[in-house]
């Protein structure tokens, strides 16, 4: 079952004897496993959880790719000064390298490190594989011969940055020695006798050739070299190693466990012998027992964290902040305070549980009177920095986008959920948020045009 726990080196020698060939570890490290249910709330996990190691998960088709991305991410990890770092086989074609939790620092900027999982790792994942991408697809280039050169690359057309497509050309060429016209062809010409077009004498085919062409206009890289351009293959190259994304409750095989198919020992290797490593050193009758949990400094992988926090920060697209005091919809021009009693005290920040009901309130009452993107996003992350705890970005943009796709109506008064989260306030005789704020910009314009400036 899922979670479960060994609590005595016996019982993995017990298991084995019914058995198991593989143990898979957390890599989040909880008080008590046994405590964890899949029903909890991210508050609720971030209670039990005490920390949790970086774990970088090297999958690839080819453990010669996966080496040379170990290699490449080791020395990253050194750059950022972390020294101490653990390596073992997969137990097929890939790479797991570690870093303990006591390699962190326990608070950054003054938010817990404990509580940002699996959201840490995962951008120091995405911040070393940009860190390593452009020698990693040097490095797998370099292993691949001429044969296989078709693979590795496509040929780009500049101009429209289409794909080229490989046909061939066929070379004819005038029997006639004083003429000697060489004509070349994409259509190979099946008539018996082909006329030369300056003599009139005969051609003779003497060989083909492969050539890229545009099929756009039919440019071809015989003719125009020099807008035909090579490139590596996303699918073969960029995409060959993956740096599987860790997820929340993330398992991971255990050093010294069988793999199922291979049969062999997820091994731990000094990361000086990952350039010789063969899967043939992973026989599980022949290992070696090594410590996978390497004894780090405390706080070595500082930098790290703090150099991925910044980069994702720099990746971040930049949103168009609202900073105007009025909106004009409908013909109407509309004020906050025109809100009715419940928004507002929705915008005051949400003291206690009931984030997403309000939050899909507000957006139902923005979308519905159709407030632009810029002022939702402003004001939605004005009021998330009220609340008692922030709710995750990743879900407000994801709200945000749904609402704007599918404007509906908040809920109409009588509806049970105002009285729940204490937020009815008075409704001045109407029966929904949008008909309150609808009437006072109408009384508004009304008086605008009675009274003008």
């Amino acid at each position: 079952k899922r979670p479960d726990c060994l609590d005595y080196p016996n019982d993995v020698f017990r298991m084995a004897k019914n058995g198991a060939t593989s143990f898979h570890c957390s890599q989040e490290l909880w008080q008590n496993p046994l405590d964890i249910k899949t029903d909890m709330t991210q508050e609720e996990y971030n209670k039990i959880r005490i920390g949790w190691d970086f774990l970088i998960d090297i999958d690839s088709k080819y453990l010669d790719y996966s080496k040379i991305a170990a290699k490449l991410l080791i020395k990253a990890l050194e750059y950022h000064g972390v020294e101490n770092i653990g390596v073992k086989f997969s137990g097929s074609k890939g790479l797991h390298i570690l870093i303990p939790w006591k390699a962190f620092p326990k608070e950054v900027y003054g938010e817990k490190t404990k509580d940002h999982f699996p959201e840490w790792p995962r951008l120091i994942a995405g911040y070393l594989q940009e860190m390593i991408h452009d020698k990693l697809t040097e490095e797998i280039l370099k292993l691949h011969s001429k044969a296989s050169e078709k693979e590795m690359f496509e040929v780009i057309y500049k101009p429209t940055n289409e794909k080229a497509v490989i046909k061939k050309m066929i070379k004819y060429v005038c029997s006639n020695p004083q003429c000697r016209t060489e004509v070349n062809s994409m259509v190979e010409i099946r008539k018996k006798t082909i006329r030369c077009p300056s003599c009139k004498g005969d051609l003779k085919k003497v060989g083909e050739k492969e050539v890229y062409v545009a099929e756009s206009n039919k440019d071809n890289s015989e003719k125009h070299p020099e807008l035909f351009e090579k490139r590596p293959t996303i699918k073969s190259v960029i995409d060959s190693v993956d740096i599987v994304l860790v997820s929340s409750r993330h398992l991971f095989r255990a050093p010294y466990s069988l793999h199922e198919k291979t049969a062999l020992a997820s091994v731990v290797i000094d990361k000086e012998e990952i350039e010789n490593f063969k899967p043939s050193d992973a026989d599980p009758l022949k290992v070696e027992i090594k410590d996978f949990n390497p004894n780090c400094k405390e706080g070595e992988a500082k930098e790290l964290l703090l150099q991925a926090l910044d980069w994702a920060k720099k990746k971040e697209p930049e949103t168009k902040k609202f900073t105007g005091k009025s909106i004009d919809v409908k013909n109407l021009t509309i004020t906050e305070d025109m809100f009715p009693d419940c928004i507002k005290k929705i915008l005051e920040g949400v003291k206690h549980d009931g984030r997403k009901r309000c939050l899909s309130i507000l957006l139902a009452f923005f979308s519905t009177l159709g407030f632009p993107r810029d002022y939702i996003e402003t004001k939605i992350e004005e009021w998330n920095k009220k609340n008692y705890k922030c709710l995750r970005q990743g879900y407000i943009k994801s709200q945000i986008e749904w609402y704007l796709k599918n404007p509906r109506m908040p809920p109409n008064y009588d509806k049970p959920i105002y009285r729940e989260l204490n937020i009815l306030g008075d409704t001045h005789g109407v029966k929904n948020p949008i008909n309150f704020t609808i009437k006072q910009a109408i009384r508004a314009k009304a008086l605008r045009k009675q009274n003008p400036k």
